[in-house]
């Protein structure tokens, strides 16, 4: 999937926009609004941006995972190579410290990432700063032509970018949870 970024002042104007959107068939799980201002998101009850996902700790949490395995393998390599698994121990202590590794530098890389800014969302900063919102939606091939007769309608969005979106099974399993959510009693 795609992800399209539009800028925009007005949230009247992006409550809109999402309306028509949704009107023709791309689902909520699929429209976000970026902003620094929360409370007014709310208020116009637009599809926001989570805080977490504000936040970088997602990749960071990932990259530090790799780190960790790697430690881990180091871990492993120097207990093996040096002999101490032939001990009486055996490999048992190696794995259990290979394992604190691990987990260690993914809730580390967890931890610095989420005091950073996503890195999808840094090139935005000014643009939130001046008190804008950035619309962005995830489309695929035949969302686009949805998207774009949409947009001219529009003309006071500007397009500010395209990137990779949420990939379409992760949306449709969310499509799906909302439709059983309002199923429950």
């Amino acid at each position: 999937m795609l992800r399209r970024y539009f800028v925009s002042e007005d949230l009247t104007e992006l409550k809109t926009v999402e309306h028509e959107l949704e009107q023709q068939g791309i689902n909520t799980e699929q429209i976000h609004v970026l902003s620094e201002q929360d409370a007014n998101i709310e208020l116009h009850q637009l599809p926001e941006v989570s805080p977490v996902l504000k936040s970088d700790v997602v990749h960071a949490t990932e990259r530090g995972a790799i780190i960790g395995v790697i430690g881990a393998l180091l871990v492993l390599l120097i207990a093996y190579a040096l002999g101490w698994t032939g001990t009486a121990a055996g490999w048992i202590p190696f794995i259990f410290l290979a394992i604190v590794v691990l987990g260690f530098c993914t809730w580390e890389g967890g931890f610095i990432g989420i005091q950073e800014p996503n890195t999808h969302f840094k090139q935005f900063k000014d643009i939130l700063k001046q008190g804008k919102h950035v619309l962005f939606v995830d489309v695929d091939l035949q969302d686009e032509a949805i998207l774009n007769r949409t947009m001219r309608r529009h003309p006071q969005l500007q397009l500010a970018g395209s990137g990779a979106g949420t990939p379409g099974w992760l949306i449709k399993a969310r499509v799906q949870f909302r439709r059983f959510i309002k199923v429950m009693p």
